[in-house]
């Protein structure tokens, strides 16, 4: 758990916390806690990125592709604001509009036993 203005914030609240910052209030930075995150772009894509710590795990926050095949992809062509989560080389979780989705990379992190 991360203390987040006074809070203690799992990693679900974190991940949401991150996708709020850099999708719906645009910021340049991420704060968590004490921690500042320098957003980026993906230069071929020109997508929103940012890397950042959660429970001693390097997570990587990458604005969704609305130029793929995806469900998601197509939700990102509608005007949904959504950003998928990698860790360890894996897609562990997206956040649309301000809900958590998990996927199975999750569970192989053992966050779901902490973070439910």
């Amino acid at each position: 758990m991360r203390v987040i203005g006074g809070e203690r914030m799992d990693c679900e609240e974190v991940l949401v916390s991150v996708w709020r910052q850099v999708l719906v209030e645009g910021k340049d930075e991420v704060t968590l806690g004490s921690e500042v995150f320098r957003v980026s772009f993906l230069r071929a894509k020109k997508l929103k990125a940012v890397e950042f710590t959660c429970r001693g795990y390097a997570i990587a926050g990458i604005e969704q592709n609305p130029n793929t095949a995806s469900q998601w992809a197509q939700l990102a062509r509608q005007g949904k604001r959504i950003m998928q989560f990698r860790c360890a080389g894996r897609y562990i979780a997206n956040v649309c509009e301000g809900k958590l989705c998990r996927y199975a990379g999750w569970r192989g992190l053992g966050l779901e036993e902490h973070d439910r």
